[in-house]
């Protein structure tokens, strides 16, 4: 190994054999963030549009929206082969927004298309990335995970970064349907990516014949992701955490629009864009030199625990000093310790649990919880807040002791995965032992599933 491979080696923890696959990984999550947010801005130019009644009713629909889309993928899981259901979905993701571009010249209203745009974007925002990690949890091993799974999410922040400079710059030279059609070609251009993943893991000689206990994990019933999530104390755990995230990004959201009433339009648009690049800047570095040693060093029980601990410490300093330069820096520190450190932790919780459940319960989790987070958050603050009178100082010490809350799932998620992961035999994803399985985080059978790692 030459002196530079061995050094960017021990820099970013990506083994020689596994750099091919963590680069498709990287390049496929870079492309439908990008995708994304070319999207995000023709959408909330439609929006604003239309009255707050119009777009309340809108962040309502999205949730149903949310439940539909969950239960129609479940059962196209439950019926057939996943090399065809991860392609399958950003093949029709990428037709749809084609199919949108050419239906706005052809309407002469286009009210409820462009309504009906609106929420298929919003919905795109988490289906997408929801599937990505699950596509990403059952192609790497739980060891890689832990390595790579930061580096792999950091192509999310350099999408993030490319992405809205795509209409920034050209919105006016290409018109916002042009910008449609870019993204219908972005996400399309996934589907190879993501076939050349699936043939280095079927490749591998691992992968040469595969287990029929594997296919048989895929349950032929729709809703088994919805029953798991009730059911299972580890998916339970999985979905109050992520509830608890979302209650504290409301929390500070809606605190930071408080302090911001008394800037400017424009300057509240400069502060945020700085915000944003630089959070995405951070987290870009953080997930290639920080998040993969903290992980191996201090384990998931301090990985998952240690940014909702800060926040713990960051909403009380915004409770004894409510600035708006306090609350920057802590929303700063939120979002790139969530991005850099505990969305991919939280990703890497899924190697640690069935097929069936990483792409049924896993979706479940991420588009409707998260949804239902968003709608019960927003709604909480606003009935604490303007219904109570409860003052900023206040929220915020609240926010503090929902953090703490937080912090304590983190801890019993970080110890149910390593209980899961010290179970797990040499050459078995899932352990059979009692501990693991009263946690929920193993199946009742021993496999051995292949890695994108050549042997």
């Amino acid at each position: 190994m030459s002196s530079g491979a061995s050094w960017l080696e021990k820099l970013t923890l990506v083994r020689p054999e596994e750099r091919p696959a963590t680069l498709l990984s990287f390049l496929m999550v870079f492309i439908l963030m990008a995708a994304y947010l070319v999207l995000r801005p023709v959408r909330d130019a439609m929006a604003s549009d239309w009255s707050d009644a119009e777009v309340s009713l809108l962040w309502n629909l999205q949730l149903l929206l949310s439940i539909v889309l969950v239960a129609l993928y479940s059962m196209a899981v439950s019926r057939w082969s996943l090399r065809r259901v991860v392609p399958g979905v950003y093949t029709l993701f990428a037709l749809s927004f084609l199919g949108f571009w050419l239906a706005t010249p052809l309407v002469s209203d286009a009210t409820l298309l462009e309504k009906a745009f609106y929420l298929w974007v919003a919905a795109f925002s988490l289906f997408n990335l929801s599937v990505f990690w699950s596509f990403m949890s059952d192609s790497f091993d739980p060891e890689q995970s832990r390595r790579l799974f930061a580096i792999i999410a950091s192509g999310a922040s350099a999408g993030a970064i490319v992405g809205p400079a795509i209409p920034a710059l050209f919105a006016g030279v290409l018109g916002l349907d042009r910008l449609m059609l870019i993204a219908a070609l972005a996400v399309l251009m996934v589907v190879p990516l993501i076939l050349a993943l699936q043939h280095m893991k079927h490749t591998a000689p691992r992968a040469a014949h595969p287990s029929p206990q594997l296919q048989r994990q895929i349950d032929w019933r729709w809703w088994s992701g919805f029953r798991d999530v009730v059911s299972n104390p580890y998916l339970r755990a999985i979905g109050l955490f992520i509830l608890l995230y979302v209650f504290i990004g409301s929390f500070v959201y809606f605190i930071q629009k408080n302090l911001l009433a008394d800037f400017s339009r424009v300057e509240r648009t400069q502060i945020l864009s700085g915000v944003s690049w630089l959070v995405n800047s951070l987290t870009f570095v953080c997930a290639w030199l920080v998040t993969g040693r903290l992980v191996n060093r201090a384990g998931m029980t301090s990985t998952l625990a240690c940014v909702p601990l800060a926040l713990v410490v960051g909403m009380a300093a915004i409770a004894l000093a409510p600035l708006i330069v306090v609350l920057l820096a802590v929303d700063v520190a939120r979002r790139v310790g969530n991005y850099a450190v505990t969305r991919p932790a939280r990703e890497m919780l899924f190697t640690q649990v069935s097929p069936d459940q990483r792409f049924k319960a896993k979706q479940v989790l991420d588009v409707v919880v998260y949804r239902g987070g968003d709608a019960a958050s927003g709604s909480l603050f606003a009935l604490l807040s303007e219904g109570l009178g409860l003052a900023l100082v206040v929220m915020a010490a609240l926010g503090s002791a929902v953090a703490g809350v937080w912090a304590l799932v983190g801890i019993y998620l970080g110890r149910c995965y390593r209980v899961a992961d010290q179970s797990a035999g040499p050459s078995a994803e899932y352990g059979d032992t009692q501990a693991a399985e009263a946690a929920g985080v193993t199946p009742k059978v021993t496999i051995a599933r292949p890695s994108l790692t050549p042997q």
